[in-house]
Order: structure tokens, then C-alpha cells, then sequence
């Protein structure tokens, strides 16, 4: 594996797992150390180990930035946590010396854990990779490098039926009546409508009423109005006017444009008489 391969999957998740059935489904067992010996972590007759899985799931968004082995003695780096367990009952991991990882957004960084592998100590070295530390006569090593974040998948989108319609296709169909596509209501016809329909008196002729009754149907999409059937005519006052041009243009020539000074000449006023009417004294009233 090079680090220099920039589509490799980040790794994604470490935990313990006692054996594959409780190894979750996305995970990889690290059955085997790289020089074949068994990779699991407990020592003597124990009948059930542990080993070390690490998953490269990145549905969950976050991806491992680093990994730590650190001992019981030092406190946890700010930013990190343990790793989770999957064990079978009755079984535990050795917490002399425990394994930290940092999780981080997929999208926040562009370098990560790309691979995790195992030694028996002291036997041999793995090229590229960075050595972790040493558990229970293991060494822990990891390979860290760029990656490329996953392409995000457009999620498809539903098309309204307005949308459609705007089809060059060609008319689609009517759609089936549902609440949400209700038939177009007819138009309302008000009370001062419906009284112009009927003969004067309000009775009908059994020849007029079958007429309009055969035509209610058509004669409620048309607009009409009161004034319909009315000739327009001119006034008698305004036809000698219109009669001929001349007369237009010569009460035209009428108009006077007048200026700001012969307006404040028309209009002036002294308020002359308000004021004498101010200084009237009034009578005095004696006793």
C-alpha cells in the first residue's frame, strides 16, 4: 500500500473485538501479525481473546486522524477517546496500556489513518508505517497519508405536477382527482346576475324558460353586463362641437397663458377691512 495512492479509504473506526461473530459487520479483523503469528492480545489459557478491528465505513461522517497507545499512568490527549469494545461475556481488555484515536469530520481534514498492522515485538518493521508502541508483545503500527473524501451523491428530487405540465412532450393525461388537484369550481353568479336572466314580472313563457334553461349551462362561463345591447350616442351639447375642427382650434386660441405677475395682480388682496375691523374698539361697559 503506498501513501502516496490518494484514493485509498481512510479508516474510520478501531475497536476490540473478541472473535469475527462479535466483530460488527463493517469491521476488519486483525486476525494475523505480519510475520504470521496470531494476533490475539490475551496471554496464558484464557479461552476467549481479544483482537484489534478497525472499519473504513465513512457513512458516519467522521474518519480517524490519529492513533495513540498510551499507558494507565498518562492522561488521555485532549480531543481523543478510547476505543470501543465488542466483547463476549465474562471478557476483558487489559487496561495497562490502552488505544486512543482521535475522530474528526471526513470534510475537515485531508490526511488520516489509512491502515492499521501488527509485529511480534522486536521480530520485524513495517516500511512506511509509524511504530505506535508495544501491548501485550505486539507492536502496533499505522500508515498515514492523504485521502480523497468521498464524491457526495445527489439525492434524486421529486418533479410537482406544475413542473410537468411544462413538458414539450405534449398534453399528459388528466390526473385522477385527489384533495391536493381539486375540478375548477364554476364562476359565482351573483343574485343581480340571475334577475337579469328572467322576463320582466318574473314569470316565464314555457318557449323563453326552455330556451334559457337549455342554455344556464353555457350562458354561466360568458360575462355580461347591464349595459350590453345600449348604443353609445354623443350628447347634443357636445355634437356642434365635434361637428367641425375649427371650432376646437378656436376655443384653443382662447386660452390665455398668464404669467406669475398678472395671477399676483388678479388675486391680490389688502385684507384691508380685517384689519379696520381689528382696531374697532369696543364700547365700554358702564355701571
Amino acid at each position: 500500500m503506498s501513501v502516496c495512492d490518494s484514493s485509498i479509504r481512510p479508516v474510520s473506526a478501531v475497536a476490540w473485538a473478541s472473535n469475527t461473530s462479535t466483530c460488527p459487520g463493517h469491521f476488519t479483523l486483525i486476525s494475523q501479525t505480519e510475520d504470521g503469528a496470531s494476533a490475539n492480545f490475551s496471554r496464558g489459557f484464557v479461552k476467549s481473546g481479544y483482537f484489534l478491528c478497525y472499519s473504513k465505513d465513512l457513512s458516519g461522517g467522521m474518519v480517524v486522524a490519529d492513533v495513540q497507545v498510551i499507558t494507565d499512568k498518562e492522561t488521555i490527549p485532549h480531543g481523543y477517546c478510547y476505543i470501543p469494545e465488542y466483547l463476549e461475556q465474562k471478557a476483558s481488555v487489559a487496561k495497562k496500556k490502552r488505544v486512543c484515536v482521535r475522530l474528526v469530520p471526513v470534510g475537515s481534514v485531508t490526511t488520516a489513518v489509512l491502515d492499521l498492522k501488527l509485529t511480534t515485538k522486536h521480530k520485524s518493521m513495517v516500511q512506511q508505517y509509524t511504530c505506535l508502541g508495544d501491548m501485550n508483545g505486539f507492536v502496533v503500527w499505522c500508515l498515514k497519508g492523504p485521502f480523497s473524501p468521498p464524491a457526495p451523491q445527489a439525492k434524486p428530487r421529486r418533479v410537482s405536477l406544475d413542473i410537468r405540465s411544462l413538458s414539450l412532450d405534449g398534453p399528459t393525461p388528466p390526473q385522477p382527482l385527489k384533495p391536493s388537484n381539486p375540478p375548477e369550481a364554476p364562476p359565482k353568479v351573483s343574485r343581480r346576475r340571475s334577475k337579469l336572466d328572467l322576463p320582466a314580472g318574473g314569470v316565464c313563457d314555457s318557449s323563453v324558460c326552455g330556451g334559457i334553461s337549455g342554455t344556464a349551462q353555457s350562458s354561466q362561463h360568458s360575462t355580461r353586463s347591464a349595459m350590453d345591447g345600449v348604443p353609445f350616442t354623443l350628447h347634443p351639447k357636445f355634437e356642434s362641437r365635434s361637428s367641425s375642427t375649427k371650432v376646437s382650434v378656436i376655443t384653443l386660441s382662447d386660452i390665455r397663458i398668464k404669467s406669475v405677475q398678472d395671477i399676483e395682480n388678479e388675486y391680490n388682496y389688502t385684507f384691508t377691512v380685517e384689519e379696520l375691523a381689528a382696531k374697532r374698539i369696543r364700547p365700554s361697559l358702564s355701571g
